[in-house]
């Protein structure tokens, strides 16, 4: 089936063009028809496979009909979601979608001043994609109304539940109409989100395309066995060895984040970090960059990249194994996205391998070993770039930035 043989306006259809979109993925063919009918759909998904426009094309039709119907302006839509990164990316795709329609989609978010969005939503918007803290204060200011919502979208719900963000979700079903479809999205699903789900929908149709192996099968992933104290000196041997592919670094922490990036300009290696002591512009800027390709090299935390689309990211390399083993599902999903092939790697320390187990276990299988064999690994460490070798010294600057980013988190409290 192509996107052709949809019921959808005539002015989606060539925006999907424009866009190279030609036919569905598996989870945009399950969704749409449902959007369409109007039931309210609770679909488990692996990230990267198309859900932010299985959504967005109907819900952009259904708004642009009520338009030529003549309905009053209103927001129509409300798109809930736990970031600021991903209220600007989800905008963006609907904007895309409905580049040709009279839809008119906006961004709501915290980390910037909230009057250029104030002269956005008085100007008039039908479609919203909010972060919960800038969505209730304007709800609470009168500048957003919600009483004509008829379509509310909950995605990356789980990580909404890990941010805490539960009592936001029931608070904003309190300020809709009873009447409404409520679309509920998420990458991983347990008892909490079944229950939560299941508290906002209403008969809803279950879409689930999580396989048993949640790791999409466009990704080739492996894990490295490696001292951490090494483990600057494999990235930058995977970055010499891949000199024009697009490299998505995570860590754990935001200081792990600045030492990997100055150990990585110490080897004359350009690289930009990600992660929550940046300030909105400069994060909004950076991803900019590493999407257009200006970067080829992007240090990240968890909390700034979940649910990031970021196109054509070649390698993703778990620098640190994450504490929470979904987490490592998400990061690999950066890559290999919708039907592009993609590659990561684990760096895994002695000290780390239980975490790795507990993501084993998670994904029910075993994750492939890249066996490095002796003169491998010591050639690696003989040939870096890297003349800071004074490891006492290092770690000692590490303990003092997180001890300062602590005291900084009790001032802000």
């Amino acid at each position: 089936m192509k996107f052709d043989d949809y019921r959808i306006s005539p002015d989606i259809k060539k925006s999907l063009e424009k866009l190279n979109f030609r036919k569905p993925t598996d989870i945009q063919f399950r969704v749409i028809p449902s959007v369409l009918k109007g039931e309210d759909v609770l679909a488990i998904a692996q990230t990267g496979t198309g859900k932010t426009a299985a959504f967005a094309i109907p819900v952009i039709h259904k708004v642009q009909m009520g338009k030529i119907a003549g309905r009053a302006n209103a927001i129509k839509c409300v798109v809930m979601v736990p970031t600021r990164e991903l209220a600007v990316q989800i905008a963006e795709v609907f904007n895309k979608i409905g580049q040709y329609t009279r839809v008119n989609t906006i961004n709501i978010h915290g980390g910037v001043e909230q009057e250029p969005q104030i002269a956005k939503l008085t100007k008039g918007a039908d479609i919203i994609v909010v972060t919960p803290g800038r969505l209730f204060d304007l709800v609470s200011q009168g500048f957003i109304k919600l009483d004509k919502v008829e379509t509310v979208i909950f995605d990356e719900a789980d990580h909404m539940l890990d941010k805490g963000f539960l009592k936001d979700l029931q608070d904003l079903i309190r300020h809709l109409p009873v009447k409404r479809q409520t679309l509920f999205f998420s990458a991983t699903i347990n008892e909490t989100i079944k229950k939560l789900a299941y508290s906002l929908v209403k008969n809803p149709i279950r879409i689930q395309l999580s396989p048993k192996d949640p790791v999409s099968k466009n990704v080739d992933h492996a894990v490295a066995f490696i001292t951490m104290d090494d483990k600057r000196f494999f990235l930058e041997r995977l970055i010499h060895e891949h000199p024009d592919k697009k490299i998505l670094v995570f860590v754990r922490t935001k200081v792990r984040a600045e030492r990997v990036i100055k150990a990585l300009a110490r080897m004359s290696i350009p690289a930009v970090a990600l992660h929550g002591d940046k300030d909105q512009h400069d994060r909004l800027q950076t991803l900019g960059e590493f999407r257009g390709g200006q970067h080829k090299i992007l240090v990240a935390t968890d909390v700034s990249a979940r649910g990031i689309d970021i196109p054509n990211v070649d390698y993703v390399v778990n620098y640190d194994i994450p504490d929470v083993p979904e987490t490592y599902v998400h990061r690999v999903g950066r890559t290999g996205r919708a039907f592009n092939k993609g590659y990561a790697v684990a760096f895994c320390s002695e000290e780390e391998k239980p975490l790795l187990q507990a993501i084993e276990s998670y994904i029910t299988k075993p994750v492939k070993v890249l066996d490095i064999n002796r003169k491998d690994y010591t050639d690696t460490l003989a040939f870096t770039t890297d003349v800071n070798t004074d490891w006492k010294s290092l770690l000692r600057e590490e303990e003092q930035a997180e001890k300062a980013a602590k005291l900084k988190k009790r001032k802000k409290k």
